[in-house]
């Protein structure tokens, strides 16, 4: 048996780093994967999340869907107020509720290749502020757009930088699971929200001035609903903990406050509301709170609908939305939204079927031209297994780097793959030429070829993962990933198995 080269070892243990970086089944994690909770549930309210792994339910270990279903049979549904404790993420969540499970949930992921938007379906923002930043600028928008995606109750997000060609930024926002709209409401208002008595403010949204804001419980909660003319109205209530500093600053202005005559026990003036610079509510101040440097205060709302219902929701739709602006503050810019998509789920499970099977027939017609073109079958076999190798290496990375394959990333690893077989097709003509030289000097000249060629693709694909705004990020990307690895790793180790079989 002949020795295996230090080339060919080298292909074998990358071969086997990139099965352990792309197989989750190595690790030893069990239990099921929250896809969604329903939103303004009792379990939402209490921090359970999309994207966290759910591995207990009242001291039942759950493994897996199968355990799921049981254990949710034995307790489900409630007849009365029951006390339901969750282990998700390593947390412990303990709930009392009548209520049914209202989460969503599916089998742990069977890759640890993260698939983009193409194939998973969602939503995407492309979103240019209205003036230039800096680096440190767009890290500040990212930071405070990702928190409010989070506050929202998202998973699946993925928010980056991006530019193009002429150094326009923008920044690329991708959500599984949302449409268009929703992502538009999120994305598109500056959510600048302010406090102001008269024209002095008080304090802004955001950790500076706010310490804390009430999501349930009883500091938070929709306080009564009333018939109208026009249909219902429900008005909601939660507290909100000001900074000391914010405190003393509602101290300072209300000092210099007088009593209001017409509504006894309160100030001439009100405590208003605006987010974008529109008025969304004004509060009366209590003459009690006069120069006092209060901590907390309730801040009031409503929403409304021609059913009692609609008014309900739309009151809850309403507080969630004041309490995500209150906790992550304003975006510290405005924004323009150049470009919104969205993909089904199900065009996606179509692209990745024709995917494969296009794939299939690729590696078959190739197989055959080249069985005819060079009459051996190790030969046709070495150049298939060596395609393989260099993408599944590829895709090794991909998940290693957690990069989120879509349709272009994908093209982008079949092109790399294509000139795989093309520099592979150069060195089986050179070693086979009718020239006076070793099998060495040949296989040298076949990469002097090769090698220029790599420096080629190269150099068109550093502007393309510039360009387009980051759109064609994924497929320079992963074109350069695949083109390095065939250079580094599967080129020199073919050239070794090609020796092999001339030899034999």
């Amino acid at each position: 048996m002949a020795k295996l080269t230090f080339r060919i070892w080298l292909l074998i243990i990358a071969l086997i780093l990139a099965v352990l970086a792309i197989s989750p089944w190595l690790s030893l994690e069990k239990g099921v994967l929250i896809k969604s909770v329903e939103k303004n549930s009792t379990f939402f309210n209490e921090g359970i999340r999309a994207g966290m792994t759910l591995t207990s339910i009242n001291s039942q270990q759950i493994n897996n869907i199968e355990d799921y279903s049981r254990v949710i049979g034995s307790i489900f549904p409630l007849k009365e107020e029951t006390k339901i404790t969750i282990i998700a993420d390593g947390n412990t969540f303990i709930i009392f509720t009548n209520e049914t499970l209202k989460i969503d949930i599916s089998a742990l992921p069977t890759s640890k290749i993260k698939t983009g938007l193409d194939l998973s379906g969602g939503a995407r923002a492309l979103v240019k502020p209205e003036q230039s930043l800096s680096s440190s600028e767009m890290s500040d928008l990212i930071a405070v757009t990702s928190n409010r995606l989070n506050v929202f109750g998202i998973s699946d997000v993925t928010v980056k930088p991006v530019s193009d060609l002429q150094g326009n930024s923008f920044m690329l926002v991708e959500v599984a699971g949302l449409t268009s709209s929703d992502l538009k409401d999120l994305v598109s208002q500056q959510g600048k929200f302010e406090a102001k008595i008269g024209n002095d403010t008080v304090f802004i949204g955001g950790k500076r001035d706010i310490t804390y804001v009430a999501k349930s419980g009883q500091e938070a909660g929709i306080e009564s609903c009333f018939q109208t003319d026009s249909g219902y109205v429900c008005r909601f209530r939660f507290s909100v903990y000001l900074s000391p500093e914010a405190a003393e600053r509602h101290a300072n202005i209300t000092s210099k406050l007088s009593l209001n005559l017409s509504s006894t026990g309160y100030l001439d003036k009100t405590l208003d509301m605006y987010i974008d610079d529109n008025l969304v509510d004004s509060l009366f101040i209590s003459e009690e709170l006069k120069g006092k440097a209060t901590t907390q205060i309730s801040v009031q709302g409503s929403g409304a609908g021609a059913a009692k219902e609609d008014a309900f929701n739309s009151a809850q739709e309403n507080m969630r939305k004041l309490q995500t602006v209150l906790i992550t503050g304003s975006l510290p810019y405005k924004l323009e939204i150049v470009k919104l998509d969205t993909i089904s789920p199900v065009l996606g499970k179509e692209f990745t079927k024709n995917l494969i099977l296009l794939a299939l027939v690729v590696f078959a017609i190739i197989s055959l031209v080249l069985l005819i073109k060079y009459r051996k079958i190790k030969i046709t076999l070495s150049v298939i297994l060596t395609m393989f190798s260099e993408a599944l290496i590829t895709l090794g990375i991909a998940a290693l780097i957690n990069w989120n394959l879509d349709a272009s990333s994908i093209a982008g690893i079949i092109a790399g793959m294509g000139t795989g077989v093309n520099d592979q097709i150069v060195i089986i003509d050179e070693s086979i030429s009718s020239q006076r030289e070793s099998l060495k000097e040949k296989i040298k000249r076949a990469f002097f070829i090769i090698i220029g060629a790599f420096f080629t693709i190269i150099a068109a694909m550093l502007p393309l993962f510039w360009a387009g705004a980051g759109m064609l990020k994924g497929f320079a990307l992963t074109t350069i990933l695949s083109v390095s690895v065939g250079i580094l790793i599967t080129r020199p180790a073919f050239a070794d198995i090609l020796k092999k079989i001339q030899k034999e």
